[in-house]
């Protein structure tokens, strides 16, 4: 079989922009078969630039516009007419349908909400950010690979979101962030917990397509690790051992 890869400047681009801005997919998606790599980072591509475009300005206007410009080449995709030349918008067209492209139009509009910088209101505005964001990426993941009926997706997707939320809290608070409704311990471990409780619900519904959930590999000890001691979500020491993350990887990989 041919290497997908081989030929296409394109695929190697949205690789090495996962490599860079998003090393845990990176190694996720190598753990995946080689031709659903070809859909997977164009997807994490995707993301990578999508979420970094409210930080890479302080001027929220042209912020604005780099997620209109993502927001407007998902609508050409969506629209199933000519779309614009990109090296992640092109191999993007070849993968997505219409609702999978509305999908992450919805993410879009989420990351404005970093643009605003302004704290959530409350713990059901944070889970909405959580679902348009993560849950929606892996959505769309789930229907490039076949399946129409996405919840059990969106929700691993949300609580990817949660764990990943909750390693950046730092870093949110050191840009002058006030990242979670209520940041006391006993409250980051509830919201903790109830990531868990979600993923717990998902167990009994159809597994999103492996490739799709393998990103998803360190969700549910992250967020056990988040339950039982939350002050590694404020210090910055919300990790898995080098160990543990190469055995749990493997697993999800051979499962």
């Amino acid at each position: 079989m041919s290497d997908p890869f081989a030929n296409n400047p394109d695929l190697i681009a949205c690789a090495k922009l996962v490599e860079q801005g998003d090393p845990e997919r990176f190694v996720a998606t190598m753990a995946a078969p080689v031709q659903a790599r070809t859909i997977l980072f164009p997807l994490y591509a995707f993301n990578v630039e999508v979420s970094r475009a409210p930080w890479v300005t302080q001027e929220p206007m042209i912020a604005q516009m780099r997620l209109q410009w993502w927001w407007d080449a998902l609508e050409e995709i969506r629209n199933g007419g000519i779309v614009r030349r990109h090296e992640v918008v092109t191999p993007l067209a070849m993968i997505l349908d219409s609702t999978s492209a509305e999908q992450l139009q919805s993410l879009v509009d989420a990351r404005r909400l970093d643009i605003e910088r302004v704290p959530f209101t409350d713990e059901a505005a944070l889970w909405d950010y959580l679902e348009k964001t993560g849950g929606s990426l892996m959505a769309a993941a789930a229907r490039c690979f076949g399946e129409t009926d996405t919840a059990a997706a969106q929700a691993l997707g949300t609580a990817t979101g949660l764990a990943g939320y909750l390693r950046a809290i730092p870093d949110l608070e050191a840009r002058g962030r006030q990242p979670l409704p209520d940041g006391r311990p006993e409250a980051v471990a509830a919201l903790a917990q109830q990531g868990l409780n979600r993923l717990a619900k998902t167990a009994s519904r159809p597994k999103p397509a492996k490739p799709a959930r393998l990103a998803a590999w360190q969700t549910a000890p992250l967020l056990r690790l988040a339950a039982k001691s939350p002050v590694r979500v404020k210090d910055g020491t919300l990790a898995l051992s080098e160990f543990s993350k190469r055995a749990r990887l493997l697993a999800a990989t051979l499962r």
